[in-house]
């Protein structure tokens, strides 16, 4: 009797398949059988590509004479830690009585690279009817949706050659990169830091995200801080105190004056002070309201989570890792609480949008959103969301974006305290969308005292809206008040009595002056990457990229995908390139990974810049969408490895890399008690070589 085989990516979700189909199925060795059908996986990969010394043993020796290496054909292995559930799958792919198999390994790039590496190894005939089951969750009605609406895997051929050509371009880079300038420059780098033997690791991701670090880094020790000083006058209407700040608009006596840092705040606290001397010698001390902006401003609920928000967001609240995070919602998703967790997009479907009163009914039955479901179904908010922005096909690749499923609820007590914060950040994004937004009312003042102008706004929230489901971040101030000169639109949180008050002033108004002061402030540096800022930075790489065409060309693409994203980072940080402060999630690089950056720097520049990397990502986005051949690709893949690789065989920049690496020592090294005496000086010598250092 003619069988389906199922095979899936996990053994857990081989489960979930199996539960889902109702066959009773035996339990063998790797693979579960019924009547009608086998369920079997993989675990993780099976199959990888082979290294260069299983073409030719005179690969195995790194040398400048067998670089590039460009093969013809390239070889895969089966990975021998995994090689007998390879030999099961591989059994069952062949057998005479499975004539459909179901491709149900996870639904993307990687997914699909998985089970054809599998397919290609295990030799499956070709009049086999091989089927992709898509799934974006692993509910019943979702999988038995995704096995009923399968396509011929042929479907899916672009896609495959992409994720092909995906794992060549990182193993074609990685290959010639790694070798040429770990025979160029290990060795001296090696001997400059001491100890064992260094061999420098680049690849395409990997070494841009590096040159971002390592920029911010240098960004920061570059930056100068410059005080500034604002006048703030104390003004008072119906006995409630408030605060004016000064401006030099157009009529004041500082207007354009070379004495600002901007148009509110001083380069001086001389020239502040000489504004308040001139202003309290001013009689009668009050000003006149020359104008009052009173006005309704709404915010709506964000956008829902997609890999790299969520990431971002625990980073922020949970001081976790995007490692972390992804693992959790990994299991949120493999428990059925949550969708497909790789995914790009921050929109639902079209289809789902229709259907979505499902997933907020299951909610009624958790308790700490009960009664926002609830509320939603009951006055049907959810009906019209396939006409907002919330709902958008367009956004959409392989999948919508991470929402609760509303099942899978009886898995939640076994669950961490962790995982359940993260579940339950998910559905309160998730409900959000459903309700209004939050309001706020807003009174703006502008008053003057002879030439000067003192501006106040004020703010106050009257109607909470989504807010009340938004998760509260106990470390998070509420205030907003300012606190520099570039906190231009700055307001101050007032209750509604006195926003009430303030709204009963008019043009023409006067306020009593209590007094002046200047509040002493000073710029600050750009903030160091956390590890989920990193990620957002990852995902739009493109804002990084200052050509507008190609900014507008890459546009959608970033650096590395959801899905390899997290995994990157957690290499940088195994190499020792990167430093994470478990605490903050703060990055950092290491003086060994700043040494990196500098030989890439001089090498192969292209490998740190954004733009290269992401219009990399573009272009495997192309194959996969079948605008581009894939032979198209690879021949400027290979094109591109080989010019460089020959490049770093014929150049030599050791001499040069020697100072850049006693410039960045001054910053790692631990100075001696008898050093730290001579601290400033060695401080200034380095200031004064930090121009020649760059120039070279």
């Amino acid at each position: 009797m003619p069988k389906s085989l199922y095979i899936a990516e996990k053994p857990s979700v081989a489960q979930e398949f199996a539960k889902a189909l109702h066959d009773n199925p035996v339990r063998h060795d790797g693979y579960m059988e019924s009547e009608n059908s086998v369920v079997t996986w993989c675990v993780g990969h099976l199959v990888t590509m082979s290294y260069p010394d299983k073409y030719d043993e005179k690969y195995k020796k790194w040398s400048f004479d067998t670089l590039p290496f460009l093969p013809s054909e390239f070889k895969y292995e089966i990975i021998s830690s995994v090689r007998k559930q390879f030999e099961i799958v591989r059994e069952l792919l062949n057998r005479e009585d499975v004539e459909t198999i179901y491709v149900c390994t996870d639904s993307g790039r990687e997914g699909e690279y998985i089970y054809r590496l599998v397919a290609m190894m295990a030799k499956v005939p070709s009049t086999k009817d091989q089927r992709r089951v898509w799934i974006d969750s692993q509910t019943e009605e979702e999988i038995l949706r995704g096995i009923r609406e399968a396509k011929s895997i042929a479907e899916y051929n672009n896609l495959s050659e992409a994720a092909f050509l995906r794992a060549k371009e990182d193993y074609l880079m990685g290959i010639n990169f790694s070798r040429a300038l770990s025979l160029r420059y290990s060795y001296d780098l090696s001997s400059y830091l001491g100890g064992k033997y260094h061999a420098i690791a680049v690849g395409r991701v990997m070494t841009c995200v590096l040159g971002m670090v390592v920029r911010r880094e240098r960004e920061i020790r570059d930056f100068v801080k410059t005080p500034f000083f604002r006048v703030l006058a104390s003004l008072s209407w119906q006995g409630r105190s408030f605060e004016g700040e000064w401006r030099a608009v157009e009529g004041s006596r500082c207007f354009q004056s070379p004495k600002l840092y901007k148009e509110n705040g001083f380069r001086e606290k001389k020239d502040a002070e000489e504004l308040i001397r001139f202003l309290s010698q001013l009689s009668p001390q009050e000003m006149k309201v020359v104008r009052v902006e009173k006005k309704t401003t709404r915010k709506n609920p964000p956008l829902l989570y997609n890999l790299a928000e969520i990431q971002n967001d625990c980073s922020r609240f949970f001081k976790i890792s995007p490692d972390q995070t992804l693992n959790i919602i990994q299991e949120l998703y493999e428990k059925k609480l949550v969708t497909y967790p790789r995914t790009d997009a921050r929109v639902l479907s079209t289809a789902i949008s229709k259907e979505i009163n499902r997933n907020i009914g299951g909610l009624r039955n958790y308790s700490p959103a009960s009664s926002f479901a609830s509320e939603i179904l009951e006055n049907g908010a959810w009906k019209g969301i396939g006409k907002t922005r919330y709902t958008n096909d367009k956004q959409i690749t392989d999948h919508y974006a991470i929402i609760p499923t509303g099942q899978g609820l009886q898995n939640l007590k076994n669950l961490n305290p962790l995982s359940g914060k993260v579940y339950d950040l998910i559905v309160r994004r998730f409900l959000s969308i459903f309700y209004p937004p939050a309001v706020y009312q807003k009174v703006s003042l502008e008053n003057q005292i002879e030439t000067e102008h003192f501006f106040s706004t004020f703010s106050v929230l009257t109607e909470e809206g989504y807010l009340k489901l938004s998760y509260r971040n106990p470390g998070k101030k509420t205030a907003s008040s300012a606190d520099g000169p570039d906190s231009d639109n700055a307001e101050e949180q007032v209750d509604t009595g006195f926003l009430e008050a303030l709204k009963q002033l008019h043009k023409g108004s006067i306020l009593p002056i209590d007094g002046y002061k200047i509040k002493e402030g000073e710029t600050s540096p750009p903030k160091r990457y956390t590890s989920g800022s990193m990620i957002l930075a990852m995902e739009n790489a493109g804002q990084l990229i200052e050509d507008e065409e190609l900014r507008e060309q890459i546009k959608g693409s970033g650096i590395g995908t959801s899905a390899t994203r997290a995994e990157i980072l957690k290499k940088l940080f195994h190499n020792k390139y990167l430093e994470l402060n478990k605490k903050t999630q703060v990055i950092t690089p290491t003086q060994i990974g700043e040494m990196i950056h500098d030989v890439v720097y001089c090498s192969i520049r292209s490998l740190l810049n954004p733009d290269l990397t992401a219009s990399w990502e573009k272009g495997l986005t192309y194959v996969a969408e079948g605008t581009i051949e894939p032979a198209e690709y690879l021949n400027k893949l290979e094109t591109f490895v080989a010019s460089r690789t020959n490049a770093v065989k014929q150049t030599n920049n050791r001499a040069l890399l020697q100072k850049r690496y006693d410039y960045i020592a001054q910053f790692y090294r631990k100075p001696s008690r008898k050093a730290s005496s001579r601290k400033n000086t060695k401080t200034a010598e380095a200031a004064k070589g930090k121009e020649s250092i760059r120039k070279a």
